[in-house]
């Protein structure tokens, strides 16, 4: 695959080329930022697998295996070799929140008989071309150019709107922020270069004149002792200790208090984190920070993004039946199917359990004070079990 070269070009601002390079770049560089796209990215791509509707189990047993045999080898890579669900998710939801944007073309089999895989395009080579009614989505790369407004091509856009109908990256809002984070992080790291202080003020006393030593020797000699001076505390490293005559005084410039400023420092640069969190729509404890957030505020939290995750499966579970249908009409089986992702997690067990036990007891309290029939309490019971 040819590298690709951030670079400026007269068409980008239709082509939002350079806009997916520049994501890419700083989902790369970045740490919170990579962590950012990672986090939903794992949060997303979670378990799952497909569930058939059929007239019959006998039907409903050939739709499951076929279903399961295309998890395994649905997804074909960029260097062309098939792999499963997993890693389809995982380049799905990446390329999603990271770029926006995520499609490519479904593949049938020669004969007609099945669907032979799923082949992603590259969103960087995706153009947003026209205006008003005749607004569409092209492929173009090198010398080729497509028209994706075809029966064999499916696309994804994340967070879609009447002003950018083909989606906008999570990162949208975040690249100005995540400048000024990593400006912090290089000032802070050239600051404490001088043994954690801002700057140091080297004070050299002129050695006294020697008797008989005219004046021009005089001036060399103390001009060459300043000059070997500057050059041995311009080349001592952090570890190093300079060793001069009693006439050189080393001070720093800067605030008395260096605890003040460090931790000015950190609130600056804690505020920048924070930026990039909420331009990601994550908290700062998601992405391994630890600001003393309660307990009570992080499960809340934690509880919004899971939802927010639930609303984009939605639409990659609609994409995946999509597939998961032609090939069961291509093989004739008269079936349906839906793709469901669990997003249950072992550390929530007890509270759902005891969220449970909760609706049984309710249950049974109604049932016993004649408030619901016994047939209304078995269907309700039915979907506790």
């Amino acid at each position: 695959m040819a590298l690709r070269t951030m670079a400026w070009r007269s068409d980008d601002l239709h082509t939002r080329r350079f806009r997916t390079l520049l994501y890419r770049f700083l989902t790369d560089n970045i740490p919170a930022v990579s962590a950012a796209v990672s986090t939903w990215v794992r949060f997303s791509a979670a378990p799952g697998g497909f569930r058939v509707n059929a007239k019959s189990t006998q039907v409903a047993k050939r739709a499951e295996e076929r279903l399961g045999n295309l998890s395994d080898r649905l997804y074909r890579t960029a260097s062309g070799k098939q792999a499963g669900m997993v890693t389809l998710l995982v380049d799905l939801f990446t390329s999603l929140y990271r770029d926006g944007l995520y499609g490519g073309f479904l593949m049938v089999k020669p004969d007609g008989s099945g669907i032979d895989g799923f082949l992603s395009i590259d969103t960087a080579d995706f153009a947003a071309r026209g205006e008003g009614a005749s607004f569409a989505l092209r492929y173009e790369r090198d010398d080729v150019s497509m028209d994706l407004n075809r029966t064999d091509f499916y696309f994804i856009p994340y967070g879609a709107s009447v002003t950018e109908p083909f989606g906008r990256s999570i990162l949208h809002s975040v690249p100005f922020v995540s400048y000024i984070e990593q400006q912090l992080v290089d000032d802070m790291r050239r600051t404490s270069h001088n043994s954690g202080f801002h700057r140091l003020h080297v004070k050299i006393t002129p050695p006294a004149m020697m008797a008989g030593e005219s004046d021009k020797a005089y001036i060399e000699r103390i001009n060459r002792y300043f000059d070997d001076t500057v050059a041995m505390i311009k080349n001592c490293d952090v570890d190093d200790n300079p060793v001069t005559w009693d006439n050189v005084a080393i001070e720093h410039v800067g605030p008395n208090a260096s605890r003040s400023v460090t931790n000015s420092w950190f609130f600056a640069h804690r505020a920048m984190i924070e930026e990039i969190c909420a331009g990601t729509n994550l908290a700062p404890f998601l992405l391994g920070y630890s600001y003393g957030a309660t307990t009570t505020w992080s499960a809340f939290k934690f509880d919004m993004v899971m939802r927010q995750v639930r609303s984009i499966q939605t639409e990659v579970a609609n994409f995946l039946e999509w597939i998961g249908n032609i090939d069961l009409a291509l093989a004739g089986i008269d079936a349906k199917c839906r793709y469901e992702f669990d997003n249950t997690f072992a550390y929530l067990a007890e509270e759902k359990s005891r969220v449970q036990m909760t609706h049984v007891d309710s249950l049974l309290k109604l049932y016993q004070a004649g408030l619901v029939e016994e047939e209304t309490a078995r269907a309700k019971a039915e979907g506790l079990v």
